[in-house]
């Protein structure tokens, strides 16, 4: 797995996640099948982001990581379609971040689980829960789907 547009550290842990799929940075080239993605976004500036019933989270600068899936009509291409554009209405929690991303890409898992995608991230030290709850308010098994990469520098031992 690689991706040119990534830094090189951050798509080596992603692909020390063992996470298994194709790379697309434009919904044409997606399949349509149902599926699992990790929506990849750099932001460029602070953002404040919310959850129902919570207060506003600031997002720093930085690399997201946002695991999702597609089970419904359209599968996986149109909802990573739907994220790719700049201006919709916004309706999931990730809605909140995409139109403000500097850089968007996705890892494509057909037949992939979220949760699986974002209980791999999570098992290494390269990332963190972003925000509790984003993007899971219907999970009972992940604490978020909205996950931040920490770059080999900021890792502490546990």
């Amino acid at each position: 797995m690689s991706n040119s547009s990534l830094p090189q550290p951050l798509a080596r842990d992603l692909r020390k996640a063992g996470l298994e799929g194709s790379w697309h940075c434009e919904a044409a080239t997606i399949p349509a099948d149902k599926g699992a993605y990790a929506l990849v976004l750099r932001l460029d500036t602070q953002l404040e982001a919310t959850r129902p019933a919570a207060s506003s989270t600031a997002l720093l600068p930085g690399w997201y990581i946002y695991g999702g899936s597609a089970r419904g009509s359209g599968g996986l291409r149109a909802r990573l379609q739907r994220h790719f554009k700049r201006h919709k209405p916004q309706h999931w929690h990730i809605d909140q971040l995409t139109p403000n991303a500097a850089m968007l890409t996705a890892l494509v898992i057909s037949e992939g689980d979220e949760c699986d995608l974002v209980s791999r991230l999570s098992a290494s030290y390269a990332f963190d829960v972003a925000i509790p709850g984003f993007g899971s308010t219907d999970c009972r098994l992940c604490p978020s789907h909205l996950l931040t990469w920490r770059p080999p520098e900021m890792w502490r031992p546990s």
